[in-house]
């Protein structure tokens, strides 16, 4: 792990791999460097994967938690690392779609995984979790927030060992960080002013939803998809993006990175 000196303070980042094409990798709200790093299994080239503020040994920084921020963060470590793709996970999609509405021909190949938001907020039921998540992490309820982590798990995987092993470690390195101010801020924001900016991006883009993922609904992932000018939409079936496509996202998202065409 190294760190990249910041104006807010430091961004902890890894880089597996060498070489081109070389590619940055955002997490999701509450997600980490080792949650992302199986997006990357099958890119070739030079991979390296952020902490936003506040996750992992990133500084937790003073200024308000924003997608306008988080796109700021991204790109300094795209810059550093001298990334020419980029994949962004949830609220690493958003921050994504944040950075392209001003910088829209930054990065040749772009995937997002998940998308949650686009340019309205939301305002449905799934986002009261987040608020209940905030207030298990400020109270370091490890055993509160573990439990709503598995809430947002697809039903058939809730009972596995390793998925509910998974949310207790989650959890327990979330409980008193700034993450929680994340989950309080961001619900009701939204990356973009007006989608119709992302038609000034021409790189080749992915755009990955799972159908009955209320948290990431398949319709954002399909304004998302409509509104970038070369996009490819696949829509995975429930059971866990990872869980139970670990397989399919490798080769889809390898070789679309790697420049073969889309399925």
């Amino acid at each position: 792990m190294s760190l990249l000196a910041v104006p807010n303070g430091s961004l902890e980042f890894a880089t597996n791999g060498s070489g081109v094409p070389a590619t940055v990798f955002a997490h999701g709200l509450a997600g980490s460097i080792e949650t992302t790093r199986p997006f990357g299994s099958g890119v070739r080239g030079s991979r390296t994967f952020l902490h936003f503020r506040g996750h992992g040994a990133s500084s937790a920084a003073e200024t308000p938690w924003t997608y306008a921020t988080l796109a700021d963060e991204l790109r300094a470590v795209a810059d550093h690392v001298g990334a020419t793709q980029a994949l962004g996970v949830s609220m690493g999609a958003g921050a994504l779609c944040s950075l392209l509405a001003h910088a829209p021909l930054r990065f040749e190949r772009l995937v997002f995984v998940l998308p949650a938001v686009l340019d309205r907020p939301r305002t449905d039921e799934a986002l009261d979790r987040l608020v209940e998540m905030a207030q298990c992490a400020d109270n370091r309820d490890v055993e509160g927030l573990a439990a709503l982590l598995l809430v947002g798990e697809p039903v058939s995987v809730r009972a596995q060992p390793a998925v509910q092993l998974w949310c207790r470690r989650q959890a327990s390195a979330l409980v008193g960080t700034s993450v929680s101010q994340a989950l309080r801020a961001l619900p009701s924001s939204a990356p973009l002013l007006d989608r119709a900016v992302l038609a000034s991006v021409t790189a080749p883009a992915l755009v990955i939803a799972q159908e009955q993922d209320p948290a990431h609904p398949v319709w954002v992932a399909e304004l998302l998809a409509a509104s970038l000018p070369d996009a490819h939409l696949e829509v995975m079936a429930p059971g866990g993006i990872l869980w139970r496509h670990r397989g399919v996202m490798r080769d889809l998202i390898g070789g679309f990175l790697s420049g073969e065409p889309s399925r």
